[in-house]
């Protein structure tokens, strides 16, 4: 109990600590852009137009709305992380803490195990917390006026009124495809690492260190999970701000065909992508 209580409160100041961050992030992932661009230098020396940074983004939003302006969003993704952790403890319980290494001796069969529950775990508790997922989604991207403004209960109830009970769930099928192929690979990597290029008792941390690495390649799921969730939710996900996606696999293609998918996938070094045009009205690049 007392284990439990520490990771949430653990959790709890690590998702308050990096909010600015992941309010910036989603609303460059979703293509605002308060800001135009401006001219600068890359690590070339070559003149290139540059989007604003993590810093530059978030002193505007703060000079705009104040510093508690980048903790909008902040309750849903406490909600959603302490739920999150609970579920999660509470799986791994339920299915049964025995000696995996007494009953499983190849350390293969222990890896299929560890990884087959920790699947489960992570699956139930994506599950039962995807709907603050989304609320944190749409809290974050009602701020700016490039949206279409509800408050948090309001949008609760449209969503629930125009898309019912499934439009809390609006893209929680890549989100949980992401988390699963991420967790498999992480753990496969990890154990071919452990057994045949390091020695024994070297790497006691190697699959927290590649799951950390391999979670950065889940950014493109993670982006289509966000369009498709605000397409559902607010009127920023219809023109002239984003196309009309028929699913999320629709989602995912026009991202990828319009070059979109490694959107916010630097926070600090931000190149205008070519072909792309600033338009001021919009706040965003076409």
């Amino acid at each position: 109990m007392a284990d439990a209580a520490s990771q949430v409160l653990l959790g709890s100041g690590l998702t308050i600590l990096s909010q600015p961050l992941m309010y910036v992030k989603v609303l460059i992932q979703v293509g605002y852009e308060p800001l135009p661009p401006t001219i600068g230098r890359n690590i070339f020396g070559r003149q290139v137009y540059q989007l604003p940074g993590l810093f530059c983004y978030a002193q505007h939003i703060a000079s705009i709305d104040g510093k508690r302006g980048l903790f909008t969003g902040l309750t849903p993704r406490l909600c959603s992380g302490v739920l999150g952790t609970v579920v999660h403890g509470k799986v791994l319980q339920d299915l049964g803490s025995a000696n995996v290494q007494k009953e499983y001796p190849s350390s293969f069969d222990r890896v299929i195990k560890e990884t087959t529950r920790e699947m489960i775990a992570r699956s139930a508790a994506t599950l039962i917390t995807h709907p603050f997922h989304g609320m944190f989604e749409v809290d974050s991207v009602k701020q700016p006026h490039f949206f279409v403004l509800y408050g948090l209960c309001d949008s609760i109830v449209t969503i629930y009124r125009e898309e019912g009970i499934v439009g809390f769930f609006a893209g929680l099928i890549p989100r949980l495809l992401g988390d699963i192929i991420s967790l498999w690979l992480c753990n496969s990597l990890a154990y071919l690492i452990n057994t045949y290029a390091l020695d024994s008792g070297v790497s006691y941390d190697l699959g927290k260190i590649c799951w950390c690495g391999l979670s950065l390649y889940s950014l493109e799921a993670i982006l289509a999970i966000r369009k498709m969730v605000i397409y559902y939710m607010l009127a920023g996900g219809s023109p002239p701000y984003s196309p009309i996606y028929t699913s999320w696999i629709d989602c995912w293609c026009m991202l990828q065909k319009a070059g979109n998918m490694s959107r916010g996938n630097s926070l600090f070094f931000r190149k205008v992508p070519c072909g792309k045009t600033y338009y001021c009205d919009l706040r965003m690049l076409i």
